[in-house]
């Protein structure tokens, strides 16, 4: 069983090291990040922008990153902005450590973690300017909607890490789902509704979306935003 499925401890912050192979034992801390991982010096405080990133650019978050097919393709595109992904399967990390590697992306790095506690817990208030939430588990069975990442705790969690404007960008296949997140965020009631169409703006595909296009099925979207007069 994996040690980042039930508990969180302190691990060592650094730069990129080339060095670190994938023979590195995981779930021992502290221990050196990979290259293209975050690995926070510690996991029950918030970080510093400066923790996660240094330069000062525009800071977008990628939860639940996956194969990190979006976050390269979005780091590529945009190299004035940076990108975190937010990943807790060990494998997909690694993967994605990899293909940051290799396309030597500056902009680009992955976090070991659970999306909802990097959220609520990690994530500095008024640091993100865009946090995309893509093909997230619908969690289907109504016995489980409570373990739905969509709740008003999580959005007030996103209000407080948004810069004033920013913005909360849901997909999913998953049509209940969808309406869910659009009840809880009309509830929630401090965000502005935005629109989003297929080509409102360069939007890659995730493995996930591609997966289920491919099947047919069609994808559900949400966008809303801060408003630009709230800290």
């Amino acid at each position: 069983m994996d040690f980042f499925d039930y508990t969180l401890a302190s691990g060592q912050s650094g730069h990129f090291d080339t060095s670190v192979t994938a023979t590195q034992p995981f779930n021992i801390l502290p221990r050196p990040p990979l290259a293209g991982e975050l690995v926070p010096a510690d996991y029950f405080r918030t970080l510093s922008l400066d923790e996660i990133f240094q330069a000062g650019r525009p800071l977008e978050i990628d939860l639940g990153c996956g194969d990190g097919s979006f976050l390269m393709e979005m780091a590529g595109k945009y190299p004035e902005r940076n990108f975190l992904g937010v990943e807790r399967l060990l494998g997909r990390v690694r993967k994605v450590c990899r293909k940051i590697t290799r396309r030597e992306l500056e902009n680009a790095k992955v976090l070991r973690l659970e999306s909802r506690y990097a959220v609520e817990w990690l994530l500095p208030d008024s640091a993100v300017s865009r946090l995309h939430l893509l093909c997230p588990d619908p969690w289907p069975k109504l016995r489980h909607h409570r373990r739905r990442i969509v709740q008003l705790e999580f959005l007030e969690a996103i209000r407080r890490v948004l810069v004033p404007g920013g913005e909360f960008l849901f997909m999913t296949d998953h049509e209940e789902y969808f309406q869910w997140a659009t009840q809880k965020v009309a509830g929630f009631g401090k965000f502005e509704l935005l629109e989003w169409t297929e080509d409102s703006f360069f939007y890659p595909k995730t493995d996930f979306q591609e997966l289920w296009e491919s099947e047919g099925k069609a994808m559900w979207r949400l966008r809303c935003r801060k408003p630009l007069n709230e800290a």
